[in-house]
């Protein structure tokens, strides 16, 4: 039988612009991310603006899935992990 590669989930807290780097890195290595953005979003709104909008960019590039998770997460997801979101349909 065949093993598979695990695939890791990580919290982590988005407390500057800078540290999108390390999402997109982690997003590279198929990590699927828990991301907190309330600090930033306390400290810079406008950084937090940016930080979100380069963070999906990168990541629609990449093949990867990003939504919303209430008024303080988002999740990020790899190319091999799709987020449900109410207009998806099965067939």
């Amino acid at each position: 039988m065949h093993k598979q590669e695990p695939i890791y989930l990580k919290a982590i807290t988005l407390r500057e612009l800078s540290d999108v780097y390390s999402l997109k890195k982690d997003i590279k290595n198929k990590i699927i991310l828990i991301v907190r953005i309330t600090p930033l979003a306390q400290k810079d709104v406008e950084g937090l603006r940016k930080a979100v909008e380069e963070l999906y960019s990168f990541t629609k590039d990449f093949d990867g899935d990003m939504v919303r998770l209430g008024d303080e997460r988002i999740i990020v997801t790899p190319p091999n992990v799709k987020i449900w979101k109410s207009n998806n349909r099965l067939e």
